[in-house]
């Protein structure tokens, strides 16, 4: 005799085996044969929110709309080491900006790329708009709003033939009443739907009706009262929250908040109190790092990241940050070592190795310096990266004294990336060394058109 596993219970399986669009169809034939079965309603809820989920502690980028329309009053002329929009020279005594490359904020660029610091806080908005936000283009990010409603594209998919559920229809305060189903129902339109009105609401009643003694909704609340660039009201429910139950997400989110306002300090002594109630928590350390190194103040940076480190010995961001760190300050040998730990890791890129060969050059290990750069050729995504690899080539070549290999390297740099400033500028190096002023003249030429267009653009 065969028995059948009952739907419901091989839907939750699927579901906690992150098969989440077979869950999803699972419980649509569930609800197709009793439409008010909750438990089924409540799972697919779940199974799409999952589909579409991205974490808000993370990912954050401030766009120009929310420049335009930001009233908050900021100090335009702010103490040095208090503001994040005029971080100014380095502090710590780390690198100067001479040695490390540097943003067009001014602050260094990192061995990790994440959304916020990628390319620097703009101070006006002259500035936003000349300053590249994204890795792939120069085009500005015109509002946070506008990548989020991109990132609820996927909720199409979900649902091909019409919305789950109908908001326009629904009785958010009768949902209100139901903890079990209001908590996966606010999920699902604040992530899969991004109707940041309709949660706030639902979020507002179910707060109410728990006499506002329970801290998840007033963290709900904060979220989206950030995502609305209600910044005060933020600060306040996630404060709030905070008093009745401590949470590392919590801590994240504030810190969140006050970055926004360009308060670093202010972050700054909250992650520390969050580490007081939770010793050595990854999470808090490298938000903690993270600001340093925004600060400019990259051995406190470092700092935080070896403390980060102790306490988790795969985190790929602290190892980058640090390898970059040893290696601006002449200690190619330390880097190396990081750089390697991340390759026996299986971090498997173009950058990795290109940073392995430069390591291997400055540490006189030439017997690998040319393999990994092969290998960064090799695994290069786009022609920007090809671009690089043979600029670091070149620069390889001159180590070594071979120019007639380094022009050709910046030559193929050229060809891959037209735009390559540096390129130019030391080809024209190159001419001027064999005395020909006309070539010199020409690159010189090209250069001095491409910096004029960045600061067109």
């Amino acid at each position: 005799m065969v028995l059948d596993m009952d739907p419901l219970f091989l839907a939750w399986s699927y579901f906690r085996r992150r098969k989440f669009q077979t869950c999803s169809e699972l419980c649509s034939e569930i609800l197709e044969k009793s439409p008010y079965d909750q438990a089924a309603w409540s799972l697919k809820t779940r199974a799409l929110t999952e589909i579409v989920y991205v974490d808000e502690v993370d990912v954050d980028q401030e766009g120009i709309a929310e420049m335009m329309l930001d009233d908050h009053a900021i100090a335009q002329v702010a103490r040095p080491g208090t503001s994040l929009k005029l971080p100014g020279t380095s502090q710590g005594g780390g690198p100067s900006p001479a040695v490390r490359p540097v943003t067009h904020a001014g602050r260094p660029i990192t061995g990790f790329v994440r959304p916020s610091t990628q390319s620097g806080r703009p101070g006006t908005m002259e500035q936003a708009i000349k300053t590249p936000r994204t890795a792939h283009t120069a085009r500005p990010v015109s509002s946070a709003s506008g990548r989020y409603v991109r990132l609820g594209t996927a909720s199409m998919l979900t649902s091909p033939d019409g919305p789950f559920i109908n908001l326009s229809r629904l009785n958010l305060a009768k949902y209100a009443q139901k903890p079990n189903l209001s908590k996966a129902l606010f999920e699902y339109i604040f992530h899969h739907e991004n109707d940041v009105k309709n949660a706030l609401e639902l979020a507002a009643l179910s707060t109410e009706h728990a006499q506002f003694k329970d801290w998840w909704w007033k963290v709900q609340l904060g979220k989206c009262y950030y995502r609305l660039g209600l910044l005060r009201e933020a600060e306040k429910q996630f404060k709030s929250a905070l008093k009745q139950q401590d949470m590392v997400d919590t801590f994240l989110f504030l810190t969140k908040v006050y970055i926004r306002l360009d308060q670093p300090l202010a972050a700054l002594n909250l992650l520390k109190q969050g580490l007081d109630v939770f010793p050595r928590e990854v999470t808090l350390l490298t938000g903690i790092a993270r600001i340093y190194e925004e600060m400019n103040n990259i051995t406190s940076a470092t700092e935080y990241y070896k403390e980060v480190l102790k306490q988790d010995n795969t985190h790929v961001e602290a190892i980058a940050c640090i390898g970059s760190n040893h290696f601006y300050t002449d200690q190619p040998e330390i880097a190396l070592r990081f750089y390697r730990r991340l390759l026996q890791m299986g971090v498997y890129n173009c950058q990795l190795y290109n940073n392995l060969g430069l390591c291997c050059f400055y540490a006189q290990q030439y017997d690998m310096t040319l393999s990994s750069f092969e290998r960064a050729l090799s695994l290069a995504a786009n022609d920007e990266e090809v671009a690089d690899v043979w600029y670091n080539l070149g620069h390889v070549a001159i180590g070594i004294g071979d120019s007639n290999l380094a022009y050709q390297c910046f030559k193929l740099a050229l060809a891959n990336n037209n735009d390559h400033a540096e390129a130019y500028n030391n080809l024209a190096v190159l001419e001027l060394r064999k005395g020909r002023i006309e070539q010199v003249r020409f690159f010189s030429g090209y250069l001095y058109g491409i910096l004029c267009m960045f600061r067109l653009n």
